[in-house]
């Protein structure tokens, strides 16, 4: 009950082939790169921004917020 052969993960990926599909793995492949390349993209703008000096605020009790104006659905 060691670790498994080569044999083992090979017929574990003929059954998956098999039951998702050559096509949708490949899918799943490049939304899973993409995503691990926006990540390291998202570490990288990070990093760089540690870097700067640190933005001055005017008031230490002001807070930034994004204010957007709520639509009525029941109107239309």
């Amino acid at each position: 009950m060691g670790s498994f052969s080569i044999w083992h993960w090979l017929v574990v990926l003929v059954i998956v082939a098999l039951v998702f599909g050559t096509k949708k793995l490949r899918n799943i492949g490049e939304d899973l790169g993409g995503a691990v390349k926006g990540f390291k993209k998202g570490i990288k703008e990070a990093e760089s921004e540690d870097d700067l000096p640190p933005k001055q605020v005017a008031d230490q009790h002001t807070v930034d917020v994004q204010a957007t104006e709520k639509q009525d659905v029941s109107k239309h």
